[in-house]
């Protein structure tokens, strides 16, 4: 991984900010030229610090309004790959985890009802690798810094 310095860390908070500030207007912020913030940027996308750019849309507004999260206990000697292709077909999967405790896995779902929620969780425990499921809807999200 690359060092980062001052400025770099700067770029970063305005492109998490605002992923389509423009390399002046970044540069303006920090004190560069607009070529340089490209050389900064380029550099730490190729080293990995800069994994992707992307869009963050608002699930709430797509109709996503049941949020929860699913701890997943599995039978016998369930890999970390078969965890993933029991849960890749369900798009209301929007992460998943291994985790340590009783759980394999905890799966961060979004769905357009309870009802939907339902439907979801019963479909995932259909899976040959899923033992039992345990649930927690959010009622309310109080810090997210992603």
């Amino acid at each position: 991984m690359a060092a980062l310095d001052q400025i770099d860390e700067q770029i970063l908070t305005v492109l998490g900010a605002d992923a389509r500030a423009s390399y002046p207007r970044i540069g303006q912020e920090v004190g560069l030229s607009a070529p340089a913030v490209k050389r900064r940027i380029d550099r730490l996308f190729r080293c990995g610090v800069i994994r992707r750019f992307t869009v963050e849309l608002n699930p709430t507004a797509l109709g996503a309004t049941t949020e929860s999260f699913v701890e997943v206990t599995c039978t016998g000697r369930t890999t970390p790959d078969d965890i993933t292709r029991a849960l890749t077909s369900h798009p209301q999967v929007v992460a998943a985890y291994t985790v340590s405790g009783e759980a394999d896995a905890l799966v961060h779902l979004r769905c357009n009802s309870i009802t939907e929620l339902e439907q979801v969780l019963e479909r995932i425990r259909r899976d040959r690798h899923i033992e039992r499921t345990t649930s927690v809807v959010v009622l309310t999200c109080l810090l997210d810094r992603r």
